[in-house]
């Protein structure tokens, strides 16, 4: 190997060493503060949905609608919140729950485990 051979694989092996270094930087190390999607928080928000459908509220925007003005909602941590992740609670209940096949089966099942 010549010099200029060991002097471009240096550069090479400096450069790559950079831009992994650099690469690590922008990566996020840890949770955010208002991360949603984590499990307590999905938790947080599938109990307040069973409250709201278990009062009644059947149709999805109602859902919607109610959860955000429901008390234990906080807007600043579920500043994201929106129909989108509504439905995604609501098939992460049907795939738990398979018996259950819509939300009026989610309302008589909260209805018949309270009684």
């Amino acid at each position: 190997m010549t010099t200029v051979e060991i002097a471009m694989m240096v550069a090479f092996v400096s450069a790559l060493g950079f831009s992994g270094w650099k690469l690590y930087a922008f990566m996020p190390n840890k949770p955010l503060e208002d991360d949603d999607t984590n499990h307590i928080s999905t938790q947080k928000l599938k109990n307040m949905m069973y409250d709201v459908i278990g009062d009644g509220t059947l149709d999805e925007e109602g859902i919607l609608k109610q959860m955000k003005e429901h008390p234990k909602f906080d807007h600043e941590h579920f500043w994201r919140f929106n129909q989108n992740r509504l439905k995604q609670l609501l098939n992460s209940h049907f795939i738990e729950n398979p018996h259950h096949e819509s939300i009026e089966h989610i309302h008589e099942h909260l209805n018949s485990a309270s009684k």
